[in-house]
């Protein structure tokens, strides 16, 4: 029987566990980090909490005799992504990344790309004085040092400390509609947005809005995947890729 491993916690990779689970002879595993207390579990069999690095997870790749290995993780998962492809490259293991395309700019935005958080916050003191932060609850700190703006940081599930002083936290979980999103730059004053390029149409309605005020907008790069792993962009793509195609499948949003 194939084993399929998808280190998940995305909606691409709940999406992809369910067509998987509905196709025969197949055994699905779903990996989730465990950072969400009361994550949206997909079908299928579902594991928590990390392998304890590379050598982890090619052991636990042995030990339950996985045949694909499909990385659906955040986009921004740098660390996982590492350890997949050196744990896929110790065990034979085949290795695909699920990877939603970026944003691309379109007329009226005024984007500026930054390749880290710690860039992110060196620019906003010249952008803007109330900066919605978008860019999840644990790179908060890399903002401590920010002076003469407030900060209004959005995640699922309170930030922990260390955390910068002049700031509110809104606690919210996508995906996000447009008219939500006009009304938090609207209540909280909104003149510059921070973002992680995560892409995806699910936190994009933000970008709409940025737009529609001119506000300007800090994206964080994306970190390049490790060399030589194969990247499909939608669950259509990794179903082709394993010979399962499925012409049901359409296009999903990111957490």
């Amino acid at each position: 029987m194939r084993h399929i491993l998808i280190l998940g916690g995305t909606t691409e990779g709940r999406r992809l566990a369910e067509e998987l689970a509905e196709l025969p002879g197949l055994r699905v595993t779903s990996s989730l980090a465990g950072r969400v207390s009361a994550p949206r579990l997909p079908p299928g069999e579902v594991r928590v909490g990390g392998f304890g690095g590379a050598t982890g997870l090619a052991d636990w790749l042995r030990e339950h005799r996985v045949t694909t290995l499909v990385d659906a993780t955040h986009p921004f998962a740098r660390v996982i992504s590492r350890n997949a492809a050196q744990a896929a490259a110790e065990t034979g293991v085949r290795l695909l990344a699920l990877r939603r395309p970026g944003w691309q700019p379109v007329p009226g935005d005024r984007w500026h790309l930054v390749d880290s958080l710690e860039q992110a916050a060196d620019a906003l003191p010249a952008l803007g004085r109330r900066a919605l932060l978008t860019t999840g609850r644990q790179g908060l700190a890399a903002f401590a040092r920010v002076e003469g703006v407030h900060l209004v940081a959005r995640s699922v599930e309170p930030p922990d400390p260390p955390l910068p002083a002049d700031l509110t936290v809104l606690l919210s979980r996508g995906p996000f509609q447009l008219q939500d999103e006009r009304a938090v730059f609207r209540e909280h004053r909104i003149d510059v947005l921070v973002t992680k390029d995560s892409g995806g149409a699910a936190t994009a309605p933000k970008l709409t809005v940025a737009r529609e005020l001119a506000v300007p907008v800090v994206i964080v790069r994306r970190p390049a995947l490790p060399d030589g792993v194969p990247i499909v962009p939608d669950v259509a793509g990794v179903l082709g890729e394993l010979g399962l195609g499925c012409d049901s499948v359409g296009p999903v949003g990111p957490e």
